[in-house]
């Protein structure tokens, strides 16, 4: 009784509070002691998510040990639940032989997961090893485009005649080998397998055996294409509250389906990559990269920043007599500009996010830009305000002090505007905004915040 207490705790504790310091200094400690069984028990009995998260917090060495000590007993269910890094790093440990018996189990979407991280020759001996009919499917699925449908859709689903009764229905799924271990809905096709609606099982399964699927599908159900794009995607299953959907070739015939669990992985994929790209990062798990791949991943964006800098910096030189006379400029200036950037920085992230959302369209873009350049001028006015009397007070200099209110007012418009305006015109280019918004909006309210100050400074005091 007392092993099964500690089983069950061990699970609440990670059920609860994800992957502690704790359990991994457990796990280090196992290691180290060679007890394999406990190492064994506890991988192999907890949820594939946690698991991976685990080995993704332990050193490359002690990663190593675990796997090799898994061997044959290592969960398949871990491998797609992988940061890309890791699973580029730990790929080599597996025989061949049980690596394609491994990725044989799972669903398509997570093979193909798998085997794009592979090198061309590995993928090349993996499919070989695999069964035919495996085999040509997700051959199939590697000839889509990376970012579409087809490539991660999974092929195993439930469809049926949609003159089937429930009962034929019952009978199919009970005796056939073909179906998914999850899913959400039945495809009800017509004689030449286009989907032409859809049961959810919650309805199926209230029905009586005699009911016809005609009777109780969804007509007109949501398709997505093979072609169709994981943005698409996303904005069908939110927009339509869906569970599942049926995916289509460029006939029309149903090849697939994509499920919730896909789409809150592309979410938060896109999510995530929106968020590094914000930041000037790249690459994949840029967490797990060693410190110079880390360092070289960076290395690009930062030497942008560091013209963009160099030319703030030029703008100021312009100004380099009016600095020396008056060095109280010195100390207001990154107040413009920090504002101004900030105040960028807000408009342009809610742009960006409306955008992937699809709020913000060419049909609301004027009323947004036109929002935006109102929010700029009533904050640009408090802060104007603000900082005015807070000039004047510190330098004893009220014509400053009305200097800086006026450069806030300007800048923090010109924020707005800009913040604003720039995702609109990266997107009409086909630019993704993520991408390049940030550097290029620093870049123009630093240097329009320095020219106003300092020109106003140099007209007025000088």
């Amino acid at each position: 009784m007392s092993n099964l207490n500690t089983k069950i705790n061990t699970v609440n504790k990670i059920n609860s509070l994800g992957i502690t310091s704790e359990i991994v200094n457990d796990i280090i400690a196992y290691v180290d002691n060679n007890k394999k069984e406990k190492i064994i028990s506890f991988l192999t009995k907890n949820h594939p998510a946690d698991a991976a998260d685990l080995l993704e917090m332990l050193s490359e060495d002690y990663r190593k040990k675990v796997i090799y000590i898994l061997a044959e007993k290592f969960p398949e269910e871990i491998l797609p639940s992988m940061n890309v890094p890791i699973l580029v790093s730990i790929i080599e440990y597996f025989k061949l032989a049980h690596l394609i018996k491994m990725l044989s189990i799972l669903d398509t979407d997570d093979i193909i997961y798998v085997l794009e991280i592979c090198d061309e020759n590995l993928r090349k001996k993996i499919l070989l090893g695999m069964p035919n009919n495996l085999k040509k499917l997700i051959k199939k699925s590697l000839n889509y485009a990376e970012d579409s449908a087809g490539r991660i859709m999974q092929t195993d689903y439930v469809s049926v005649p949609f003159n089937w009764t429930i009962g034929q229905v019952i009978d199919y799924l009970r005796r056939s080998k073909a179906v998914p271990d999850e899913f959400y809905a039945l495809f009800a096709v017509d004689s030449r397998h286009v989907p032409v609606g859809t049961v959810p099982l919650y309805t199926a399964m209230r029905k009586n055996r005699e009911e016809k699927i005609f009777n109780i599908m969804t007509t007109n159900p949501k398709i997505i294409r093979v072609g169709d794009t994981r943005q698409d995607i996303a904005f069908l299953f939110d927009q339509y509250e869906l569970t599942s959907a049926p995916v289509v070739d460029q006939r029309g015939r149903l090849v697939g389906m994509i499920t919730i669990d896909d789409v809150v992985d592309l979410i938060r994929e896109k999510a995530d990559e929106d968020i590094l790209k914000l930041g000037g990062v790249s690459g994949e798990g840029d967490l797990y990269l060693a410190a110079f791949k880390t360092a070289r991943s960076r290395f690009g964006w930062l030497g942008i920043n560091l013209l963009t800098a160099i030319m703030a910096s030029i703008a100021i030189a312009f100004f380099e007599t009016t600095l020396e006379k008056l060095v109280s400029l010195a100390i207001l200036m990154p107040i413009v500009a920090s504002m101004g950037g900030n105040a960028g920085t807000q408009t342009l992230t809610v742009a960006v996010r409306a955008m992937a959302t699809r709020e913000l369209t060419s049909s609301n873009s004027f009323r947004i830009f036109g929002k935006e350049i109102l929010v700029g001028l009533y904050n640009g006015l408090f802060f104007a305000l603000l900082i005015g009397i807070i000039t004047g007070l510190w330098f004893g200099d009220y014509l400053l002090g009305l200097i800086i209110a006026f450069a806030m007012l300007f800048n923090l418009i010109l924020a707005g505007t800009f913040g604003a305006a720039i995702p609109i015109i990266l997107s009409y280019f086909k630019v993704d905004p993520a991408v390049a918004a940030t550097v290029i909006l620093t870049t123009i309210t630093d240097i329009l915040g320095f020219v106003i100050f300092l020109g106003l400074a140099k007209y007025l005091l000088m």
